[in-house]
């Protein structure tokens, strides 16, 4: 079923939007997957705020002129899904984890930054934790050095405490023993 032109300059503004909020895209080719495939994949991917969506190749040239994401253009070729995310690694994650289990689906490229990205680098960033998990790193590697202090400190404080209760255990014991 062809779209109209109408049709055809919504789904183009409505890819542009989407762009426009993105900082990732990463290309598949769907070439022989199911439709239960294909649904399993909408869902992963909407779950983790990645907008996937089969488009015309053509529509989605105009859709990404102009953006950062131009410089996948060369890589839209074939029937593709494009997976758009505003998390940095969400879109590569979610197409890259579903290749891994489905051979069907085949990463093309993508683009992140302004720069294509090849099937390597697809991969390259989906391995990278998720913003979430990078954050909790930071978090923990602040924390250490406090918590390291702290032990430190309480060793100590342990250790004399001891040291004085020794000391005055003996002060009692001289008088008396005098």
């Amino acid at each position: 079923m062809s779209l109209n032109r109408n049709e055809k300059a919504v789904v183009v503004s409505d890819v542009a939007a989407q762009a426009a909020k993105s900082q990732t895209l990463a290309l598949a080719e769907y070439r022989g997957l199911t439709v239960e495939a294909l649904n399993k994949l909408r869902v992963t991917a909407r779950a983790q705020g990645v907008y996937l969506h089969v488009l015309k190749n053509t529509l989605a040239r105009r859709a990404v002129a102009g953006t950062p994401f131009e410089a996948a253009s060369e890589s839209m070729v074939g029937p593709l899904i494009y997976g758009f995310s505003e998390d940095a690694v969400a879109a590569a994650k979610v197409i890259a984890d579903f290749a891994k289990t489905n051979d069907k689906l085949v990463i093309k490229g993508g683009a992140y930054g302004g720069k294509a990205l090849d099937v390597n680098g697809v991969k390259a960033l989906a391995s990278v934790p998720s913003k979430e998990v990078l954050l909790s790193q930071i978090a923990g590697l602040l924390l250490s050095p406090v918590q390291r202090t702290a032990a430190v400190l309480a060793a100590l404080a342990a250790k004399r405490g001891e040291g004085a209760a020794s000391t005055e255990a003996a002060a009692e014991e001289a008088p008396a023993a005098a």
